[in-house]
C-alpha cells in the first residue's frame, strides 16, 4: 500500500537492513522478517535466525520493555559485539513496527 511516507519508510528499511555493519545484512533481514511475522505479517517461509538470537528477537518484537541486561549479556557471550546487538535490535524493532503499521493501514483500507 502506497502512502505519502512510502519513500521515507523504504529509505529507513534500507538504512537499517542493507548498509554495511557489524552484523551481516542477510542476518538483519532475517531478524526483521521474524519480528514482522510476530507482529502479524504473513510469511510464506520462516526466516533463518540463529538459535542464540531467538529469545532476544522475540522479546524485542513482542515486549521490548522486557528486554533485560541478561538477554544482552547472553548475546555478548555468544560472540555478538555491542554494535551488532544494536543493529539486530533495530532490525527487530523495524520488523515489528512495520508489520503493525501494515496491519493498521490494511484495516483502515478495509482489508484483512
Amino acid at each position: 500500500m502506497e502512502t505519502r511516507y512510502s519513500e521515507q519508510v523504504r529509505r529507513l528499511a534500507e538504512a537499517v537492513l542493507g548498509t554495511p555493519g557489524d552484523s551481516a545484512p542477510a542476518l538483519r533481514r532475517a531478524v526483521e522478517q521474524r519480528a514482522a511475522s510476530i507482529g502479524g505479517r504473513a510469511m510464506t517461509t520462516a526466516p533463518e535466525v540463529p538459535p542464540q538470537l531467538l529469545a532476544y528477537v522475540d522479546t524485542v518484537a513482542r515486549h521490548a520493555y522486557r528486554t533485560t541486561d541478561e538477554l544482552v549479556a547472553a548475546l555478548k557471550r555468544a560472540g555478538y559485539s555491542e554494535d551488532a546487538i544494536f543493529e539486530l535490535t533495530l532490525s527487530a524493532a523495524l520488523g515489528a513496527g512495520m508489520a503493525r503499521l501494515e496491519r493498521g493501514l490494511a484495516a483502515l483500507g478495509g482489508r484483512d
